[in-house]
């Protein structure tokens, strides 16, 4: 582990050494909220924000994704072939992630990254990507990280740990990317671990102590599936619910995908763009069959996905990092920390 002190006054010169090297993304103001995007030459990263409003998913997984290009034009070579469209996997470094949209890669990478199946496009991007995290010392009132599996400075997912201490940056290393980043950018003041850390665990704890919801999961994995599935609350949860797609846009562990082919005369394009469990469209069937073809059947999903699936499936927790995206942008105030309470405290009738 290794751990400098970048001088704010050399902040500026180290993203510049490193544009020769990476393709370089963080928040920029859109509007009254932030986003990451790609920055431009000269472009700075705003490090000054709580939180995006999108997140940072689609840093490895596009929100619509050329996979494969094709031509039925005789004429040409190669007709009727089903080619991979040239895609840059260049390196890119990412700032201003948080700990908690960091996690989220990792319990997303199951669903790309297992034993039987390898995602390539989702993987080449991931592999490609150093993450530099802010450490969050003003948690938002409807974070709940802490009790989610991860924490305001956590460091799972992150390559560098980046923590602002007033007029410097705090930034510690946690993997060998992490190492390569701050070499290619010239920041080498080595600076007291021990006391890095000091500060670091006291920051956190100060960060840690302003956040004031939480969610308990130690019962919902003693319920089996089917008594989760038929409590009498899903109707009730969905109720106000719009089937928008907002939670599931905005969330940084949904991951659901539809894949279509695009033509234009003889040519063709195959890409894949987010799809939402929330639309009606997303299991309509062929012959017209709609397994979830209520709000609350997908109401039901989504939640269950998250709090009760992925639990019994991994048994490393649930599928949420506690961002509170999905609380301050769902139109109708669907709350899962609620939700996920409420299925704590199911009791089913004897």
């Amino acid at each position: 582990m290794k751990v400098v002190k970048i001088d704010k006054k050399e902040w500026t010169g180290g993203l510049e050494s490193l544009t020769s090297s990476y393709r370089l993304f963080g928040p920029v103001a859109d509007g009254n909220m932030h986003n990451f995007k790609e920055l431009e030459k000269g472009e700075q990263p705003d490090l000054n924000l709580l939180n995006t409003r999108m997140s940072p998913k689609s840093i490895t997984f596009p929100q619509s994704e050329a996979m494969m290009e094709y031509s039925l034009d005789e004429s040409k070579e190669n007709h009727h072939v089903m080619k991979e469209v040239d895609t840059d996997y260049s390196p890119r470094a990412v700032f201003g992630i948080r700990p908690c949209d960091a996690a989220a890669f990792l319990l997303v990478r199951p669903n790309f990254d297992n034993p039987e199946y390898k995602d390539p496009y989702w993987i080449n991007f991931y592999e490609a990507t150093t993450f530099v995290g802010l450490g969050c010392s003003e948690p938002a009132s409807t974070c709940f990280c802490t009790t989610a599996g991860n924490g305001p400075f956590n460091e799972d997912g992150l390559d560098v740990l980046l923590v602002d201490a007033g007029d410097h940056y705090i930034a510690k290393s946690i993997t060998a990317k992490g190492d390569a980043l701050l070499k290619t950018a010239g920041w080498s003041t080595e600076t007291d671990a021990d006391k890095a850390d000091a500060l670091i665990e006291s920051m956190k704890k100060d960060a840690e102590e302003k956040i004031t919801s939480s969610v308990s999961i130690d019962n919902i994995k003693k319920r089996t599936i089917l008594e989760m599935y038929e409590a009498p609350f899903w109707e009730n949860f969905a109720f106000a619910c719009i089937n928008c797609g907002t939670c599931t846009y905005v969330c940084p562990t949904c991951w659901c995908f539809d894949i279509q082919d695009e033509t234009h005369g003889k040519s063709g394009e195959r890409f894949r763009c987010w799809d939402s469990c929330m639309f009606p469209l997303f299991t309509l069937h062929g012959s017209g069959h709609n397994p979830r073809g209520t709000k609350t059947h997908r109401v039901r999903q989504r939640f269950m996905h998250k709090l009760k699936y992925y639990l019994d499936k991994y048994d490393n927790g649930i599928q949420c990092v506690g961002c509170g995206r999905c609380i301050r942008l769902c139109p109708a105030n669907i709350d899962i920390r609620r939700i996920c309470n409420e299925m704590n405290s199911y009791e089913p009738a004897q």
